[in-house]
């Protein structure tokens, strides 16, 4: 599916402020976003307490960073659901789905059609999280009050008709199935732990503790950090950073939110070509995302990766150019 086309509407320049979404209400708080993002930030600090701490948990904080962020969601819900840039089997699909599911990020269909619409409308009134109305906006407080246009049946119909022909992805919406992946989860990384730590002869008590810390550490320390290195993308990386392109909104290369979000920060080389599956268009420009779609195209399990423009990327090193319409 392609995006729909911007208008030639006025784009305001860095230092203009928006007014918020015509459709938001601030008064409406969403209280299930407001209390799930609540939960798992205060879950996530009891990671603080030595009672918790363990070596086991920070390693699959770390590696899931990298699972659950770069391949669920940066590849899988970003780079292939949203915008198409590649093809793999339905089994790794969906695979790769689940773990964006476990990211607690909303189901695939939710994440593509807000993700479309911002790139329909960026920089705009109607953009849903542009960080020209306040940073705190752009990165986080947009989902925390009712917005009309992103009322569920309405946004689906426009922006992703495509990704609900699938029935693993109508499931999603219409059963339980997404809070049953999503607790899942939960059980798998503290039982997990609790097994090993029974298995290593230690008591119940101790290996429920030494669960409990994997849970805090694998699930909410994991999804609290990789909650802010997406936000981020959609704050800072509209604000600070510099642009390859004339892209007609404020869109920034942010080599910091890149390094953290494995490449997603060249910002602007994305909305200058938002299908490539390629993000980093500079040599030196990093996209670990790109890398691992790269691995999966030489094994034969991803296939049509949609390259840069040639058009953009053939005089990067000069002027910035502007981007084609």
């Amino acid at each position: 599916m392609s995006l729909p086309p911007r208008s030639a509407a006025t784009v305001p320049p860095t230092t203009s402020r928006l007014s918020l979404p015509a459709a938001v209400d601030r008064r409406r708080i969403v209280w299930s976003y407001a209390i799930t993002v609540g939960f798992y930030h205060l879950a996530a600090l009891l990671a603080v307490l030595p009672l918790f701490f363990s070596w086991t948990g920070i390693a699959l904080a770390v590696g899931g960073f990298y699972v659950f962020g770069t391949l669920g969601i940066n590849l899988c819900y970003h780079r292939f659901l949203t915008h198409r840039g590649l093809v793999c089997p339905k089994w790794l699909e969906h695979a790769f789905a689940v773990l964006g599911v476990c990211s607690m990020q909303d189901t695939p269909a939710r994440w593509v059609a807000v993700h479309r619409r911002h790139h329909e409308h960026s920089d705009r009134q109607d953009d849903p999280h542009s960080p020209l109305v306040n940073f705190l906006w752009g990165h986080v407080g947009w989902m925390l009050v009712e917005n009309r246009d992103l009322a569920r049946l309405g946004i689906y119909d426009r922006y992703a008709k495509d990704v609900l022909r699938d029935p693993f992805y109508r499931r999603m919406e219409r059963t339980p199935l997404y809070p049953i992946l999503l607790l899942g989860s939960w059980a798998v990384f503290f039982l997990g732990g609790f097994a090993a730590s029974l298995l290593c002869g230690t008591s119940a008590a101790e290996a429920a503790l030494f669960g409990a810390s994997v849970l805090i550490w694998g699930v909410f320390v994991r999804t609290v950090v990789v909650w802010h290195i997406t936000w981020s993308v959609n704050s800072a990386a509209h604000l600070w950073g510099y642009r390859n392109y004339e892209t007609g909104e404020q869109s920034r290369n942010n080599w910091l939110v890149a390094l953290i979000s494995n490449g997603e920060g060249w910002h602007n080389n994305h909305h200058a070509d938002a299908r490539s599956a390629r993000h980093g268009h500079r040599r030196w420009e990093i996209d670990v995302v790109y890398a691992s779609i790269r691995m999966l195209e030489l094994v034969g399990l991803a296939s049509n990766v949609c390259r840069p423009n040639q058009r953009l990327t053939a005089a990067i090193s000069g002027e910035k150019r502007k981007a084609p319409r």
